[in-house]
């Protein structure tokens, strides 16, 4: 099936399904001789991992890393690398009460018209599981990043109609502690605290409500992405859109410039040590 891939130079392939034996991915691409850290992949697959608190899904997995290839005494040897994640919380019989039903809102309908066959097992690969793999691969891209001073924060800022104040981002190391403080993953503990409230009310209700979260990435070259069709926050956008249940995209003053006049939303240009010439 085509379309499990995403990135030219780094290059990332997913694979499995959410209740088959396992979930992973391929990196193409990695520059050789970077530290690659088992434990800094393992720490930010801890963050997303099923199961965690009240407020999140119930599914049980430890989401254990393996590294396949691709690695050799801690750095990479600039061959593919594979890393897998075994399914460990697989029950594929709690689903064969919907093999002949299709869920509204889901993914299972469109599958089967598409390819002809169902996976009924959880969401195949629509499933939110899926992202396992791109979080260890997002580790990988990381360790490279770091080596440039490229900085990287997100949160939680918005459940429902509850959103978190803008925050100073000068230093995303304090955003950061904020942010693992509460089950919410929101930099802004009063928020988070409301955010909290709001989820435990909606759950017990037997319902689900939907939310927001805002990135910040710091010390970004310039220049980066090509012209026309292949703009930077043209594939930011693609790679957050191919995400299960995004259904919007931000970039700068996202919607909210369309309600500025000019004057108040052009880019001014700030005086910095590059040199021009």
């Amino acid at each position: 099936m085509a379309g499990n891939s995403f990135g030219d130079l780094f290059r990332i392939s997913t694979f499995g399904e959410s209740h088959g034996k396992a979930i992973g991915v391929i990196i193409d691409g990695c520059p050789s001789n970077i530290t690659i850290d088992e434990e800094f992949i393992q720490s930010e697959l801890d963050k997303r991992k099923p199961g965690q608190s009240r407020i999140t899904t119930q599914r049980k997995e430890s989401d254990t890393a393996q590294i396949l290839s691709g690695v050799f005494e801690g750095k990479s040897t600039g061959t593919p690398i594979a890393i897998v994640i075994p399914n460990e919380d697989q029950r594929s019989k709690d689903y064969t009460h919907i093999k002949d039903i299709f869920r509204p809102s889901h993914a299972d309908f469109t599958y089967q018209m598409k390819y002809g066959i169902r996976d009924y097992r959880g969401g195949g690969r629509s499933s939110a599981r899926e992202t396992a793999a791109r979080v260890a691969a997002g580790a990988v891209a990381k360790s490279f990043l770091q080596q440039f001073g490229i900085e990287i924060f997100a949160h939680v800022s918005g459940v429902g109609t509850i959103e978190a104040p803008n925050l100073d981002t000068k230093d995303l190391k304090a955003l950061l502690e904020l942010r693992e403080s509460n089950i919410a993953r929101c930099a802004d503990p009063a928020t988070a605290n409301e955010m909290i409230e709001f989820i435990d009310s909606v759950r017990k209700a037997g319902d689900t409500v939907g939310g927001r979260i805002s990135a910040v990435i710091r010390q970004v070259p310039v220049g980066l992405g090509e012209p026309v069709f292949d703009k930077l926050h043209a594939d930011l956008a693609k790679a957050m859109m191919s995400i299960n249940a995004v259904h919007g995209f931000e970039y700068g003053s996202g919607f909210a410039g369309s309600e500025l006049r000019g004057s108040e939303h052009n880019d001014i240009f700030v005086a910095d040590d590059h040199d021009l010439n």
